[in-house]
């Protein structure tokens, strides 16, 4: 091989021709050649100097030359220079500047074309990377499309062209068998920048892939004019998506079903024969949670919104239709409205609200000395215990159809008797236990959860409660239905006197 002078106008027509090729930016071809060039240089010169290469983005020209930076003491004399010598050549120059020192070219022979080929190429491989990685890395969420260019243990490698994606086994749909050339649509879930190029991981079961398939088959979802609010999926069986119109003479449902169910049938022959459920949204919880459990009627609904628990009530012949197969159906109630929904029938809510019924009327019997008929008004009017008797206005209670005002002051006075009497019980009862009196003060906490923690997991004084956690706490008070804030509230109560402690050590 001849030795070759580096030539302007070559260079130039090297890095259009290039650049075309590869898709390149014109500027990342110039960046390799005077990469690799450095690197030749250095062979050539040495490789401790900083050795540095620019080429003329107009004329192609190549200037070569060594850096090197103007200190007071020279520590390292390939890339330093004192500052007397560096004065001798640019009477300019001062500490902290940097001296530049022209070097003649040089024809590239069989080494140096060696060396600067791999670096050329090595340059426009990260290149070309990095424009890949720009390319996708905007374009998470997206659906694309690619022909499998191998299938190997269980994943899938798809050609996108000058790239490749990879759908790994647990996001493929049950039972799915691709073959090489066939194509696939999937959907962008992450793209990663690595060493070896940008790594973009696709996925056929993420809930969104069943959205953006939808918006590419209604037209309305991607005009924005109807908005898929919420999706859960059981990949490969069953899922449910809830939809909202802006408009309200739009039917959400109907746009989705399409045409003798058209678009809802280009969705499930994507996925396989997934089956799904088209959910009217709604900003009222009950009703979307009602919604979302179809094709099971629900006779009734009552949210816990502090625990974000629901009971849904339905008729005895339609619960295994609202729980579904291995609970699916109510699954995915769950996770497209967000809330733990628990099951029953109208006999076990009946016969529960029986039994709460009895139980009321029985209290309010013994703690008023009154016969059933008051207790069953009381009930009525939404009273759950005496202590709530004692504070209620007199004029409120007498307003009940069927009292009186003395009755109703009669009713009251008896209430708080019976709380007095009844708290005076239960104080003795924590004190005999050896409950202290800090802990019977503690805000948060009524006598008698004071009462079952003492007596049933040994809590009597305020270290021992200290040192429960959120979650146990709320275990231990299950029967008075506690939540974990008010949990949480108590527990740090209890453990205020730690950090009291503490900042007195500290003082």
């Amino acid at each position: 091989m001849t030795s070759a002078r580096l030539c302007g106008a070559d260079l130039l027509q090297v890095a259009d021709v290039v650049a075309r090729e590869k898709g390149l930016a014109r500027e990342d071809i110039f960046e390799a050649m005077e990469s690799a060039l450095q690197k030749v240089g250095q062979t050539r010169y040495g490789q401790n100097y900083d050795i540095r290469v620019s080429i003329d983005r107009k004329t192609g020209d190549v200037k070569l030359a060594r850096w090197t930076t103007i200190v007071d003491v020279v520590e390292d004399p390939y890339t330093e220079i004192a500052l007397e010598e560096a004065k001798e050549r640019d009477t300019a120059a001062e500490v902290g500047g940097t001296l530049l020192e022209e070097l003649p070219l040089f024809d590239l022979g069989r080494g140096e074309a060696q060396v600067a080929w791999p670096a050329i190429v090595q340059h426009m491989r990260n290149a070309e990377r990095e424009k890949q990685y720009e390319e996708f890395k905007d374009r998470v969420g997206e659906i694309i499309s690619g022909a499998v260019k191998r299938a190997e243990f269980g994943s899938v490698t798809l050609d996108l062209g000058r790239t490749e994606a990879v759908i790994r086994r647990d996001q493929l749909l049950p039972r799915e068998v691709f073959h090489v050339g066939d194509r696939i649509r999937a959907y962008i879930v992450e793209v990663r920048r690595e060493e070896r190029g940008p790594q973009i991981f696709l996925s056929r079961t993420h809930p969104q892939f069943m959205a953006r398939l939808f918006t590419q088959e209604v037209p309305e979802i991607y005009e924005r004019v109807i908005d898929i609010k919420a999706v859960a999926r059981d990949p490969g069986s069953r899922a449910k998506i809830a939809v909202f119109a802006r408009d309200p003479n739009i039917d959400p449902v109907g746009a989705c079903v399409g045409i003798r169910g058209s678009r809802v049938q280009a969705v499930v022959q994507e996925l396989q024969g997934e089956k799904v459920d088209i959910i009217p949204w709604s900003d009222d919880q009950a009703t979307f949670i009602v919604n979302a459990l179809a094709p099971a009627e629900v006779t009734r609904v009552v949210l816990d919104e502090e625990a974000h628990r629901v009971e849904a009530v339905v008729p005895d012949d339609q619960l295994s239709l609202a729980i579904g197969r291995r609970g699916q159906n109510v699954r995915l109630a769950s996770q497209l409205t967000g809330w733990a929904i628990d099951m029953k029938t109208e006999s076990e809510d009946s016969e529960k609200r029986k039994e709460a019924h009895q139980q009321q009327s029985a209290l309010f019997i013994e703690a008023l000395d009154c016969d059933e008929m008051v207790a069953h008004l009381l009930i009525l009017e939404g009273f759950n215990s005496p202590e709530e008797l004692t504070m209620t206005p007199v004029e409120e209670i007498a307003s009940i159809d069927g009292l009186d005002a003395d009755i109703a002051q009669e009713l009251q006075d008896r209430a708080k008797e019976y709380v007095e009497k009844r708290t005076k019980e239960l104080q003795n009862q924590l004190l005999q236990l050896g409950v202290t009196q800090e802990l019977l003060e503690i805000e948060g906490l009524a006598l008698d959860m004071l009462l079952t923690l003492a007596e049933k997991h040994g809590v009597k004084t305020l270290d021992n409660l200290g040192d429960f956690s959120k979650d146990e706490l709320v275990e231990a008070l299950v029967e008075y239905e506690f939540t974990p804030e008010e949990a949480g509230s108590v527990v740090m109560a209890a453990r205020a006197h730690w950090f009291d402690a503490t900042d007195a050590c500290k003082e």
